[in-house]
């Protein structure tokens, strides 16, 4: 930016219009401050022009620094959206600066006016006066109109990388003779994720809350975070699916004081962390742990694959979302922990494959002779088929034959959001419930493919077709609970009993035992 603007400066090129746009707390406004005063800047003998180092000492630079300047009026758009806002505005265009050289129109949050304030204003910034600037500032790029990007210089203001914010603490802290621990700086460094703003309030509350000292312990307390030591230990927990250690490691972090959510970032950050160490770039991270955890994190590193922290960071994130929604967050952390413990017992990824296409192919070599049948193929040479395919001969058996070979999710898919139009063998028309996934017609016919050992064409229609398979059960069981609510028996037993209701009919053999216990192996 600052290159830019010596050379517009330099050439008399100075555009009408800047925009800086950024995160919050970057320092658009200052910026936007320091260019003001750098446009106006008349140097310390009152013959300088316009200049990316202002001099602080003219009157205009020191009106500026002290707010009183009646030439460089800021407007916060946030609270000042409407039509009638940018209509004085617009008046005040005409006349000239007082004291300056430009008169300088400053707009934070420029993306909150309306359209009908941004038409009104839209010809003054297209084409100003000679005497005057606009200089725009927001964190939501996205929301300006293209009309207006068109008309301006803009420049975008990045984060400020960790290191950057660290030494600026560092030096604010010397300044203010307050003793601060490197890692207690790299920590709040990293909370206030490139923003300066957010970085020097978090350090004043924390300086207000240690009197005068800043320690890692109070920053992790006051931000909610786990202790780093504890949550490596719970990390290598999890990678050894030691399921009661990492949920009584977690039921500590939690006694402590850890924010459920803050304890799964944690973990997504480690995760991140060790994926850099293997890809040789995880110094910059590790500013936030003492030097023993940075050498336990490289060995850790050394000892699991990509493919395993690939899957931990998916299972995480997903999970903290779920954490997030959840209406007990410790309940959804502790339940996440549990199935990331249950999935480190799984081989990666690729070796998963690999033993999967091994047993097909020891299933295939150990089938029994009599199930194949030979073929005479066209050169008049015999050979064997695979075994004997699977009959499907109607819906109903389609579902529970996906549920028993693999396809669980996708059986149960069919079993609630399906409705049948059409079946036959080779070929099914259905229509499928809102939120289904439009792609089940080819994830079912890869299914019975694979079943079948032939092609299998599945369409989706517009007819209403016939009931969902589990509006079928639940018809039936309604069906069943009227018919058996009838008996006298029963609607005595009801009477006697107020509150009481039928939850379900089973059909009972002559051992006592009921048909589904038969199926599952009950008592």
């Amino acid at each position: 930016m600052v290159r830019t603007l010596e050379h517009a400066f330099r050439s008399g090129r100075i555009a009408h219009a800047f925009l800086l746009s950024g995160i919050r707390g970057v320092g658009k406004t200052t910026t936007a401050r320091i260019l003001a005063r750098g446009l106006n800047c008349t140097g310390p003998d009152g013959s300088g022009g316009p200049t990316t180092e202002p001099c602080g000492e003219c009157e205009s630079c020191r009106a500026i620094l002290e707010e009183r300047s009646l030439d460089v009026i800021e407007t916060d758009a946030a609270s000042h959206t409407g039509k009638e806002d940018v209509r004085e505005i617009i008046e005040g265009v005409k006349y000239a600066p007082s004291a300056s050289r430009f008169k300088i129109y400053i707009f934070d949050e420029v993306h909150m006016l309306s359209d009908k304030a941004w038409n009104s204003l839209l010809k003054t910034v297209e084409e100003p006066p000679p005497h005057v600037k606009f200089i725009f500032a927001t964190t939501e790029i996205r929301k300006v109109p293209v009309t207006v990007l068109s008309r301006c210089q803009r420049f975008d203001l990045r984060r400020v990388d960790g290191e950057r914010l660290v030494a600026h603490l560092e030096r604010i802290c010397a300044r203010e003779k307050v003793t601060a621990e490197p890692r207690a700086l790299a920590l709040v460094a990293r909370a206030a994720e490139g923003s300066v703003r957010d970085a020097l309030s978090l350090l004043d509350q924390a300086v207000a809350t240690g009197d005068g000292t800043v320690t890692a312990a109070e920053i992790e307390a006051m931000l909610g975070l786990a202790d780093r030591t504890r949550l490596l230990d719970l990390y290598e927990d999890v990678l050894a699916g030691r399921t009661r250690e990492a949920i009584a490691r977690f039921a500590e972090l939690y006694g402590l004081g850890a924010d459920p959510a803050a304890v799964i970032r944690d973990l997504l950050e480690i995760t991140h962390w060790l994926t850099r160490i293997r890809l040789d770039a995880g110094d910059t991270m590790e500013t936030a742990f003492d030097t023993a955890s940075v050498a336990r994190a490289r060995k850790m590193a050394e000892g699991v694959s990509h493919p395993v922290l690939q899957r931990l960071w998916q299972m995480l994130l997903k999970g903290l979302e779920e954490v997030r929604l959840a209406p007990d967050a410790w309940a959804a952390a502790e339940m996440l922990l549990v199935r990331l413990t249950c999935v480190s017992e799984l081989p990666p990824p690729g070796e998963l494959a690999r033993l999967l296409r091994s047993q097909r192919g020891e299933t295939a070599a150990s089938a029994p002779r009599r199930e194949a049948r030979p073929t005479v193929p066209a050169d008049g040479a015999t050979a064997a088929t695979p075994p004997r395919p699977l009959e499907i001969p109607d819906f109903p058996t389609l579902v529970e034959l996906l549920k028993r070979h693999g396809e669980p999710l996708l059986g149960a898919a069919l079993f609630e959001g399906a409705h049948l139009i059409s079946f036959e063998t080779g070929r099914i028309v259905l229509r499928l419930e809102p939120g289904v996934s439009s792609d089940l017609p080819n994830q079912l016919s890869r299914a019975l493919g694979r079943l079948t050992g032939r092609g299998w064409v599945v369409a989706l229609g517009r007819e209403e077709g016939a009931p969902t398979l589990a509006e079928r059960r639940a018809e039936e069981r309604r069906r069943r609970i009227e018919a058996v609510r009838q008996d006298p028996l029963v609607r005595t037993a009801l009477e006697t009993f107020p509150g009481a209701r039928i939850l379900d009919v089973r059909t009972v053999d002559d051992r006592g035992a009921s048909t589904d216990q038969r199926k599952t192996g009950g008592k």
